[in-house]
């Protein structure tokens, strides 16, 4: 083996290593902030109105 290719084949490995990593770190900045828009999506969820204290006491069955 050429002593170039060896040189050529280890500068893509590294190079692809490199672009890996920034493809990780993009995705995780992508997942970040997908993450805090769905915190602020539910916490602009207005709070559900409670029923009143009489509903869901009894149960009506027949038989």
């Amino acid at each position: 083996m050429d002593i170039n290719t060896v040189n050529s084949l280890a500068m893509q490995t590294s190079a692809g290593q490199t672009g890996d990593a920034v493809n990780i770190q993009v995705l995780k900045k992508a997942m970040d902030i997908q993450a805090q828009m769905a915190a602020q999506l539910i916490a602009s969820v207005p709070p559900v109105a409670s029923n009143p204290p009489h509903l869901g006491q009894n149960i009506d069955m027949t038989v």
